[in-house]
C-alpha cells in the first residue's frame, strides 16, 4: 500500500496542485485525528497546565519553523548580493538548494519513523489480541497509502531527484514490517512514544500549513485543489474511524 502510494504520486504530471492539495488534506487529517489524540492518551501528564505531549506539539511545529526560516533567511540575503557577486552566486544557491532538500529528507525521514512505529503498533495489537491488532494492522495498511504518497510527495516537493524519493519509498515499505518485529523484541515506554509523536505531529502541521498548501495554490488557486484537502481530511477521519470499530 505504501508503493502504491507512492507510485500514484509519482504519476501525477500536471495534477501536481491536486496532489498537494489532497497531501496536505490527509497530512492534516493524521495529525487531528490520529497522531495528537494517540499522543495525548500516551503522555497525558501536565507541566504548567498544559499537557506534555502538546507541548512537544508546539516544540515540533516552532523546530521546522526555525529550519526554514534559516533557510528563508539565506535566499533573502542572496537576492541582496547576486548583484555584486555573481561569481559566488552558485556556491549559495547550491547551499540553500541542499539545505531545502535536507528539509523535504528530515520529513520523508519522519515519515519512515512513524510508519515503523506504525508496524509497532501492529505488533503490541496483537500483543493485547488478534481482533485488536486486526484491527489496527487494516487502519494501518490505510494509512500507509498515505503514508508512501505524502513521504514521494514532500521529498519531490523539496528538489530532491526522483531516486532519493523512491528510496525513501521503499524505507517507508519496510519500516512497518521492521517496526512489527521489534514488537517481539521489547516495548517503548509509553510516556516517550506520546512525547514523539506529538513533536511529530508539529513537524506534519507545519508543512502541511505554511509549505503544501501554499505550494499548491501559487500555480493557479483553484477550488479543485480545496476539494482535494477537505477530501484528504475526510479520508483520514473514515480511515481513523474503522480503526477504532465506528
Amino acid at each position: 500500500m505504501t508503493l502504491l502510494g507512492g507510485l500514484v504520486a509519482q504519476r501525477t504530471g500536471d495534477r501536481r496542485h491536486l496532489v498537494l492539495g489532497l497531501a496536505a488534506g490527509l497530512m492534516l487529517g493524521v495529525v487531528a485525528f490520529d497522531l495528537l489524540p494517540e499522543s495525548i492518551e500516551q503522555a497525558p501528564q501536565e507541566l504548567h497546565g498544559v499537557p506534555q505531549a502538546l507541548l512537544m506539539f508546539a516544540a515540533g511545529f516552532l523546530a521546522i519553523h526555525v529550519v526554514e526560516r534559516a533557510v528563508a533567511i539565506h535566499r533573502g540575503h542572496e537576492g541582496e548580493y547576486a548583484a555584486h557577486s555573481h561569481g559566488h552566486h552558485h556556491t549559495h544557491d547550491g547551499g540553500t538548494r541542499h539545505r531545502e532538500q535536507g528539509v523535504g529528507l528530515a520529513a520523508a525521514s519522519a515519515l519512515v519513523l512513524h510508519s515503523a512505529m506504525d508496524g509497532f503498533a501492529i505488533g503490541a495489537a496483537f500483543q493485547a489480541g488478534t481482533t485488536v491488532g486486526t484491527a489496527v494492522a487494516i487502519a494501518v495498511v490505510a494509512h500507509d497509502f498515505a503514508d508512501g504518497f505524502n513521504t514521494y510527495t514532500l521529498t519531490r516537493l523539496y528538489g530532491n531527484n526522483r531516486r532519493r524519493a523512491l528510496t525513501l519509498l521503499v524505507a517507508d515499505a519496510v519500516a512497518p514490517v521492521t517496526g512489527a518485529a521489534v514488537t517481539l523484541l521489547f516495548t517503548i515506554p509509553g510516556h516517550l512514544l506520546g512525547l514523539y509523536l506529538g513533536f511529530f505531529a508539529g513537524f506534519l502541521m507545519y508543512l502541511a500549513t505554511s509549505d503544501i498548501l501554499p505550494e499548491a495554490h501559487s500555480p493557479h488557486p483553484s477550488k479543485g485543489t480545496l476539494l482535494c484537502t477537505v477530501l484528504g481530511v475526510g479520508f483520514m477521519w473514515l480511515v481513523v474511524g474503522l480503526a477504532h470499530g465506528h
